[in-house]
């Protein structure tokens, strides 16, 4: 395969797409190593692909607030419903203001197909390097070169390297001279201390939370599991953590002062699921009794867990990761087209970018953004 293109895009997932369906009849050729099209799309949102979000800010991403908002303004989740409404995929709003697809993520997938001729997309094949000859680009890939006057990295992240997933994106801005600031798994479950093995016996319990990670708080559910802890409000708080301590509180709706006269057992008024109070209560070697024949010495004890405070292990690492933190810096990108600052023709759109945002479909809403001012660019 040696041909000579107008535009290369690297990448068959959701900025990659996009920006083939947004170009339409330009001359472009779209290459991803995978057998088929938008592999990650296919499996987010456990199966129905969490497109967007009815509330989306700058502040839901771990960005440059300006850049971010620049972009989101050009394309927010407004315009991005109309344009699937427009081509009948018309996605369900479901809990915390999440929109996904009715029955699967198929059906946006379905969406991309009609809109890319099928002949400008090239899987199965590896893109080993992109150079820079003269006026043109040459991506080299498995399968032979293509010559293009413009390139565009929609290589997406590390996260799911069963799917795919290489570094390549990474690689190819630091050829061109990029800064690409450090990488790390996000949205993604902690591993735990041995002083908190005791949360794996209460692997598949989740219950509501409040998670202070430095200056950031977080509020939703949390899943015990055999490695450690997950779920929604520990996905979101690994955005905000490098290392060192986290703070949750396991009782947030909870004021224990106003338990202390009550009849009750303390197990049944900590607003906990049953096994997961009792696991607490034996740790803290505290019998399960009425709340007015605790002592305060116990009461003390029982507090620790509305500021239970410690030092994860790690994470689950990049095969659990939903998205991955860090990326190509932002200050050599140019947030009217998404065009490398330092290389006329190269751009860097999705997950390659340094943009991390929240659990919720915010990361979508960013490809498909940051694909939208592309190829206005473009054309």
């Amino acid at each position: 395969m040696n041909k000579e293109v107008n535009i290369v895009i690297l990448g068959a997932g959701a900025s990659g797409l996009m920006l083939g369906a947004l170009l339409k009849n330009q001359d472009f050729l779209m290459i991803d190593n995978n057998a088929k099209i938008g592999s990650k799309i296919l499996v987010s949102g456990g199966g129905r692909c969490n497109i967007t979000n009815e509330k989306v800010k700058p502040q839901n991403f771990v960005a440059e607030q300006g850049f971010v908002r620049n972009v989101l303004k050009r394309f927010d989740q407004h315009a991005l419903l109309t344009w699937l409404g427009e081509r009948g995929l018309r996605p369900i709003m479901r809990k915390n203001h999440q929109y996904f697809c009715e029955h699967s993520a198929k059906e946006i997938v379905e969406v991309f197909k009609k809109e890319i001729n099928h002949k400008n997309i090239v899987l199965n094949t590896k893109i080993e390097k992109v150079e820079k000859l003269n006026e043109h680009f040459e991506v080299l890939t498995s399968k032979g070169k293509i010559k293009a006057k413009k390139v565009v990295v929609a290589t997406g992240g590390l996260s799911f390297p069963k799917l795919g997933a290489t570094n390549i994106g990474y690689e190819i801005a630091k050829d061109f001279g990029h800064e690409v600031s450090s990488l790390s798994a996000g949205l993604v479950g902690f591993t735990v201390q041995p002083n908190e093995f005791f949360f794996k016996s209460l692997s598949g319990i989740s219950t509501e939370v409040s998670i202070k990670v430095g200056n950031k708080k977080i509020e939703g559910s949390l899943l015990f599991t055999h490695k450690g802890i997950s779920g929604p409000a520990v996905l979101n708080a690994s955005l905000y953590w490098q290392k060192g301590k986290i703070e949750i509180d396991f009782m947030p709706k909870i004021n224990l002062k106003s338990l202390e006269s009550s009849q009750k057992n303390i197990s049944r008024m900590l607003g906990l699921p049953s096994r997961v109070a009792k696991t607490f209560l034996d740790t803290l070697n505290i019998e399960d009794k009425t709340c007015s024949k605790l002592s305060h010495n116990e009461w003390q004890k029982i507090e620790k867990f509305k500021a239970y405070t410690f030092a994860p292990a790690g994470t689950f690492g990049y095969s659990k990761a939903e998205v991955t933190k860090g990326g190509v810096c932002l200050d050599e990108i140019e947030a009217s087209s998404m065009m490398s600052l330092r290389n006329e023709g190269l751009y860097f759109l999705g997950e390659v970018l340094d943009v991390t945002g929240e659990l919720g479909g915010y990361n979508f809403q960013w490809a498909f953004s940051s694909a939208y001012v592309c190829a206005k660019s473009l054309k």
